[in-house]
């Protein structure tokens, strides 16, 4: 063998190491890249973002309730309790509403195919959510910014089906203008029986449980729909190209 084909040998036994693990991590991040890319009208991460806000949500209330060491009534208390300062390890529903604050800002991030204002009341509902966490209630008693940060997060939540509401032509029958109407009733009417046991009922807990748990799955279900909707479109026009091709 010459010298020139040793070289060659050589040559190939040093680059193709390096070769192969720059293929490698050519092909990791362009799968990476289709994983967030922007054509997606659904990323890819909203269904499990959507998911965890309304899972963390219920599970944190139910550990906090469970190892509150003090007497805790979750009909007549309100989850806020479970991160005020008088909690027993407050950290588990304090840290829970962080990550759900988090897990709304990759929801509006993600959820491309619903109008901009909501995906802004989603960034509102998880700004509120956070602002909850950072202003957490005294002992005793509330705080100013604690209230504002609360009543902003449940109106958030509570108009955001008319706010993702699509008049003409909407990409899921779960936006159109009906469904979002209907929705945006029954939310009203959660959130007035919430505010009506804040005066004096002995029930807020329970209110405040049952609306938000309800409220707070429905970019979800949204997100699911849409995301159906769009694999079903796609399909077709794959289908349509087929048979015309």
């Amino acid at each position: 063998m010459t010298a020139a084909e040793w070289n060659g040998v050589i040559s190939e036994v040093t680059v193709a190491p390096g070769e192969a693990a720059r293929s490698r991590v050519s092909g990791a991040v362009n799968a990476v890249s289709r994983w967030v890319s922007a054509d997606r009208p659904v990323a890819a991460w909203v269904p499990v973002s959507s998911a965890l806000s309304p899972t963390l949500l219920t599970i944190s209330w139910l550990i906090g309730g469970a190892v509150q060491r003090e007497s805790y009534s979750p009909v007549q208390q309100t989850v806020s309790v479970l991160a005020g300062h008088g909690a027993t390890d407050r950290w588990i529903v304090t840290g829970s509403l962080y990550v759900i604050g988090v897990c709304h800002f990759a929801t509006a991030a993600g959820l491309r195919l619903i109008p901009l204002r909501a995906r802004v009341g989603l960034v509102v509902a998880g700004m509120a959510a956070i602002g909850i966490a950072a202003c957490p209630e005294p002992a005793s008693g509330t705080t100013t910014q604690h209230a504002v940060c609360t009543g902003i997060g449940a109106v958030a939540i509570t108009v955001w089906p008319a706010l993702a509401a699509q008049r003409h032509g909407p990409a899921s029958i779960l936006v159109s203008a009906r469904v979002s109407a209907v929705v945006s009733v029954t939310f009203l009417m959660l959130l007035m029986w919430t505010t009506v046991q804040t005066q004096g009922g002995g029930s807020l807990g329970l209110a405040e449980r049952v609306s938000s748990a309800i409220q707070i799955c429905w970019p979800f279900v949204v997100a699911v729909g849409l995301r159906r909707t769009t694999r079903t479109a796609r399909g077709n026009q794959g289908e349509g190209r087929a048979k015309w091709g």
